[in-house]
């Protein structure tokens, strides 16, 4: 059982630090109001957690999968 990335979009303010912190999973990019996951899989899963626990919008999690 691993886990998967996701943000709730509709919640998301698009500051992109969660790009800036970590894309490798994340992307935001200046015409996009707001971010996206690339690799839902994840990635370092330190940098993942930072980005939420970073996240004005509190609007990213993990999903057991």
């Amino acid at each position: 059982m691993g886990k998967t990335v996701y943000i709730v979009q509709e919640d998301c303010q698009g500051c992109g630090l969660c790009a800036d912190i970590c894309p490798e999973v994340f992307r935001f990019e200046g015409d996009m109001e707001v971010a996206e996951v690339i690799k839902p899989e994840g990635g370092p899963e330190d940098l993942i957690q930072e980005a939420i626990d970073s996240c004005p919008a509190e609007c990213i999690f993990w999903e057991e999968s």
